[in-house]
């Protein structure tokens, strides 16, 4: 791991997106309520904190950060859902990967929640797909 210990403790934040693409008929379903695992886009928001508090526990060179915030956003489109995460610390070191981690596990609750409704008859997910996952921004001040 990178030593940071001459860096200096400033204020960071970063902002990562990123998007599942669902059937409008899971979507019509996560909208009502009525998915058979609970609410989804709840549990995709504690999951998303969970993991941005957790994630040097899964990515091995990252440094475990004092997290100051966590702020988890989603947006249901035409075509899907998005997942916006903003974290915030006070550290050495930013905090970019962790809103990325925050993303992705949200996503990935949100698909677990949901596959049943979205597989074919052939027991496959032919339209759905967690896609443009990027950092919007990440600063330091």
């Amino acid at each position: 791991m990178i030593d940071i210990s001459s860096k200096d403790i400033v204020k960071r934040e970063a902002l990562a997106s990123g998007k599942i693409r669902l059937k409008k008929e899971t979507l019509d379903a996560i909208i009502r309520n009525d998915v058979k695992k609970g609410n989804v886009i709840e549990t995709a928001r504690i999951a998303g904190t969970m993991a941005v508090k957790n994630t040097a526990l899964t990515v091995p060179y990252c440094h475990s950060i004092p997290i100051s915030g966590i702020d988890l956003d989603f947006n249901i489109l035409n075509d899907g859902i998005e997942a916006i995460c903003t974290v915030k610390a006070i550290y050495r070191t930013g905090v970019e990967m962790e809103a990325i981690h925050g993303v992705m596990v949200s996503l990935l609750t949100i698909w677990d929640m949901v596959k049943y409704l979205e597989k074919d008859e052939n027991g496959q997910y032919p339209e759905t797909m967690v896609n443009d996952i990027k950092v919007i921004y990440k600063v330091k001040s």
